[in-house]
């Protein structure tokens, strides 16, 4: 009897992803790694190695058209105290209401600094915080042992500026030794004298006074400090700068004791507007204490910045100041690295883009003097700065970089931390305007078009094909997101705020169907697999089933997109079978009397016949439905070879 041979049946070949990381948007859809995607918008990471669908976010408040430049907050944890102020347009805004007006129509910056709230919008330098009441300021008007009344209230620092003793031991007619430097920020200052018993008229620094009212005090015989008044007790030439008792001083009681204190006031042309027109902050102080406030981003003095006194935001002193690098090169922003400040400049600086200095004490003085350069590519843009972890992140021309506490000994300290974005977000209009937040684990930019970058701080990837760095965050991005600045409220919520005046906050409950919604609209998340060729790429592919695993909710589901020569087809939904019943959210078009709650294992048959490659697209695109993905795999066999 013959016998016939039976031809075998192809190999079954099976493609499986358990582990999926972020997006890789820079290589060819066939070139990216199974557990990456070429394209996933509104998924971001669940735990390492899962996915989901973002959250979304509901409109909480709405400044009628003006653009939000920028939310600051002043917390007192200790009293229970949290103000939140809101910069819309050229207005600041609490709880609702104005107060204050005046303001830039520009992004501004704001740190809190010894219970106060500091605020810099490159127009005027604003303080936010606990003042007297009174019109006068405590160094006026103190009263031994009294406490003057205080309400919270919005202060230019112009009005509260501290009032240095700028000499002392000054006799009537010159000379005295320097205490204090002027203050930038304020117009008045103190002359502090030794009176010789004789002289009745007393010579200032400078000539050309304001016309505030000269204040006065004398040390009586008795030790005690007297006010005199202007015009009954001494007069004053204003444009000699002299000051003409009607009765000369007496000697003082304490030998060798200043007797004599001057208080008066100057406008020195340009002087407060040092500050005032600053919009870059960072704290920063000796040994890296984060007790002074420095400040730079003047457009007059672009490679300058100045610094406050210690614990003193109303007193910069007008010799504490730095140039840095050459004025061609702006500063664009800080970070600290250990105990040392670095100052990023914009990208003209021959490759030395960030210059080192440390905090020191000389003599009685702190100083910071510049203790070296790093080389790299210069910073772009002064609002997309972050700490994401402990590693400082900022913006370039080709990616966001890092500066590490091991490259401060070595040649070079571009850190390349976003390869896998670089391509999309570099080719970004306005990149320069871009806006950066830090919220729990990643390290959020913001470009204005809608679209939110982020880099995920609990998974990193050493890739090969980023020499120049250490290791790579993965990447994710999300739509439809119009922020123009982020923050977190009291909650630890995110929040936002767009250029047409409206505020929105993140949902917070993951497990909830109702934060999956974009202010009422369904929020179109996918995760798209790379190119899929098989074993053999040459060979014809037919694709014959496609399972994964979802992670349980009420309300889910996933459809499945094949793209087969270029052109995407539906080829499978999940229907109602990832879902479970519970009576609190019922769905009759969408039901499953499933009380089944753990991930849900589905899929089905497929046939693609004779590709050589397939791409495919798990989507959900429905409001109020969670998505997450856990597992994924395809069947497929092989055979003959692929003739196009």
């Amino acid at each position: 009897m013959a016998k016939f041979p039976v031809p075998s049946s192809p190999a079954r070949g099976v493609i499986k992803v358990e582990t999926f990381k972020g997006v890789d948007l820079n290589s060819s859809p066939s070139n990216v790694e199974n557990y990456r995607s070429p394209n996933a918008p509104n998924m971001m990471r669940d735990v390492p190695g899962k996915v989901r669908k973002r959250q979304g976010y509901e409109k909480i408040k709405e400044y009628a058209g003006k653009r939000i430049n920028g939310v600051h907050i002043l917390r007192d944890v200790e009293n229970g105290i949290e103000k939140e102020l809101t910069h819309a347009g050229t207005s600041l805004y609490l709880d609702g209401e104005v107060i204050y007006e005046g303001m830039a129509d520009e992004r501004s910056v704001g740190r809190q600094f010894y219970g106060k709230l500091f605020i810099f919008d490159g127009k005027k330098a604003l303080c936010y915080g606990e003042f007297e009441t009174e019109a006068e300021t405590a160094d006026e008007t103190e009263t031994e042992g009294e406490e003057k009344p205080k309400a919270f209230m919005v202060k230019a620092l112009e009005d509260a500026a501290y009032i240095p003793t700028v000499i002392i031991s000054r006799n009537p007619t010159g000379g005295g030794t320097t205490l204090e430097p002027l203050n930038l920020i304020g117009r008045k200052w103190k002359e502090s004298f030794l009176s010789d018993g004789t002289a009745t008229t007393y010579q200032l620094t400078t000539k050309e006074l304001d016309e505030d009212k000269v204040t006065v005090r004398i040390m009586t015989k008795e030790g005690e400090w007297e006010d005199k008044t202007e015009d009954t007790d001494f007069t004053v030439d204003r444009k000699a700068g002299t000051v003409t008792f009607k009765t000369a001083p007496v000697k003082s009681p304490v030998t060798g004791y200043d007797n004599v204190e001057i208080t008066a006031a100057k406008t020195r042309e340009g002087y407060a507007d040092k500050i005032n027109k600053c919009k870059i902050i960072s704290l920063f102080g000796v040994n890296g204490a984060m007790d002074r406030m420095f400040v730079s981003g003047n457009p007059e003095f672009p490679n300058q910045d100045w610094y406050c006194n210690i614990a003193d935001g109303f007193f910069w002193g007008d010799l504490w100041y730095s140039t840095l690098g050459q004025d061609g090169s702006a500063v664009v922003g800080y970070t600290i690295i250990n105990d040392r400040l670095a100052v990023h400049k914009s990208d003209a600086e021959e490759g030395r883009n960030v210059i080192l200095r440390k905090g020191e004490i000389e003599g009685d003085e702190a100083v910071f003097p510049i203790i070296g350069t790093l080389s790299g590519r210069g910073a772009l843009g002064s609002h997309a700065f972050g700490y994401l972890g402990s590693e400082p992140l900022f913006l370039t021309d080709i990616g966001i970089m890092a500066i590490t506490a091991a490259d401060l000994t070595g040649e070079k300290y571009s850190q390349s931390r976003s390869y896998y974005i670089d391509n999309v977000l570099t080719a970004e209009k306005n990149l320069g305007d871009a806006f950066a937040y830090v919220w729990r684990d990643f390290y959020l930019i913001s470009t204005g078009t809608g679209r939110v970058y982020l880099l995920d701080g609990l998974q990193k990837s050493y890739d090969k094909n980023s020499p120049y760095s250490n290791f790579q965050y993965e990447c994710y991005y999300w739509e439809n997101v119009p922020a123009r600045v982020f923050w977190e409220d009291g909650e630890g919520r995110l929040c936002f705020g767009d250029a047409e005046g409206n505020v929105f906050r993140f949902y917070d409950d993951v497990t909830s169907q109702k934060s999956y919604n974009d202010n009422g609209e369904a929020i179109f998340a996918r995760w798209d697999t790379p190119e899929l060729s098989g074993k053999l790429f040459y060979k014809n592919k037919t694709f014959r089933r496609v399972d994964f695993v979802l992670a349980p909710a009420i309300a889910t589901g996933a459809t499945v997109f094949a793209q087969v020569k270029g052109v995407w087809s539906e080829i499978f939904d999940s229907g109602a079978s990832a879902m479970y019943f519970d009576f609190t959210h019922i769905n009759w078009e969408r039901i499953n009397f499933s009380t089944d709650d753990t991930p849900r294992t589905m899929g089905g048959k497929i046939r693609i016949k004779k590709v050589d490659k397939v791409a495919f697209s798990l989507r959900n695109e429905r409001i109020n439905e969670p998505f997450g993905i856990y597992s994924l795999a395809f069947e497929y066999t092989e055979s003959g070879n692929y003739k196009g």
